[in-house]
């Protein structure tokens, strides 16, 4: 009896307060939708790829030497695509408050490789101001094709961050969007790994990434431009007679487009250039390179921002109410530093094209083709990707509340 006691209190007590006292007839109620799918992707790798990503074409995860991962020829099938997400929609006196938590199975970071929860999105908005972690301003969701591949183009922008948001602008047909955004990079010390020199050297953000982006459309389609502002520096703590300390600063534009080609066809292209805005790209690797200075000896190692080249273009078409495909290429290109190493990522292409089946509302299955290639900083050998994908996706959703 006391611990139902206790469970009635602490549900209680989580219980929003629009739960537990009804809004009168006249008032607009709070709504809450639940939404998600189960997937099952299934294939064949023709050629090998780094274990944990098994399920995807992730260019930058493809061998950097013959049967660095094994032999070729792997079946392969997981769920790790499935979602969970609940969006709430509350009526105040300042506007609606709009609030989404997001799950998925896909593992990275320290479960790369595993079947477990990642969040994707935990972010609430009132007004013109929003908080919390959901996609950067830097990356237009509305270019991703119509695929299933999980990771997909290499070339695209692709980004969800911890934020805070403010709309400056919103319009029918146009908005404007800033944010203050949680810092990041990454240092590749290339040639000179083990140095001794190396080892005290800690990264430093002294202010938050800063990015915007400025849409606008009509029956034709849009266009959007968005940039990325950032500091990077680094400290050398080491008590030594050399000082690699340094900053470089990152930045970015990416300016993307989806087109209405008729009633059946959306074209979806991007260009994403840039220095030192790697890690805000869908699958790219390091931000700062390593560079020779031994004109100084007290400073014999620099720091550089890699430069980076990228754009995407695809066709989703649909064929009739049940029947869709998509097909089209992406590519991103970084200028390395001379002290990376031989085997640094410089090229990544990426290709696909698929067919895809709903003989239900929420119901899919179908099959794709992909294609990737990683190319090397000076080493010639090249890492080629092939498979075939097939998958069977389930949707669900419910609100509770609302009208």
């Amino acid at each position: 009896m006391k611990r139902l006691v206790i469970f009635l209190a602490i549900a209680v007590v989580a219980t929003p307060v629009w739960a537990q006292q009804p809004a009168a007839a006249d008032e607009p109620k709070p709504r809450l939708d639940i939404y998600g799918f189960a997937m099952l992707d299934f294939g064949y790798n023709f050629t090998s790829i780094n274990p944990n990503w098994f399920d995807t074409m992730r260019v930058t995860r493809l061998p950097k030497f013959d049967e660095e991962f094994g032999k070729d020829g792997t079946v392969f099938a997981g769920v790790r695509q499935s979602r969970l997400g609940v969006k709430g929609f509350t009526p105040t006196k300042l506007g609606e408050l709009q609030t989404t938590f997001e799950f998925e199975l896909f593992g990275t970071g320290v479960d790369e490789g595993q079947t477990t929860f990642r969040l994707r999105h935990a972010y609430g908005e009132l007004g013109r101001f929003g908080a919390g972690q959901t996609w950067s301003p830097f990356s237009d969701t509305d270019v991703f094709p119509n695929s299933v591949e999980y990771f997909g183009p290499t070339g695209i922008a692709w980004f969800r961050n911890v934020q805070l948001r403010y709309t400056a602008m919103k319009k029918e047909n146009s908005s404007l969007v800033i944010a203050l955004e949680r810092p990041g990079a990454s240092g590749d010390q290339g040639i000179y790994d083990d140095r001794i020199e190396l080892d005290g050297i800690h990264g430093r953000f002294p202010a938050p990434d800063i990015s915007a982006a400025y849409r606008a459309g009509g029956k034709w389609g849009y266009a959007r431009a968005a940039g990325l502002l950032r500091w990077i520096y680094w400290d050398d703590v080491l008590d030594d007679n050399v000082d690699l300390s340094g900053n470089a600063t990152g930045w970015g534009l990416n300016l993307t487009s989806g087109i209405n080609a008729g009633e059946n066809n959306v074209i979806r292209v991007g260009l994403v250039f840039g220095e030192g805005i790697q890690n805000a790209m869908n699958d790219s690797p390091v931000d700062i390179g390593i560079q020779a200075n031994f004109g100084d000896p007290a400073r014999p190692l620099v720091g550089e921002p890699l430069p980076i080249v990228a754009w995407s273009a695809f066709l989703d078409h649909k064929w009739n109410d049940r029947f869709t495909s998509a097909v089209g290429y992406s590519r991103q290109d970084i200028d390395n530093t001379d002290a990376q190493a031989p085997d640094a990522f410089k090229t990544g292409q990426y290709a696909l094209g698929n067919l895809l089946y709903a003989p239900v509302p929420g119901v899919m299955v179908g099959g794709e083709l992909q294609w990737g290639r990683r190319e090397s900083f000076q080493d010639p050998f090249i890492g080629d990707g092939f498979k075939v994908q097939f998958v069977f996706k389930y949707n669900f959703s419910a609100s509770i509340g609302g009208k």
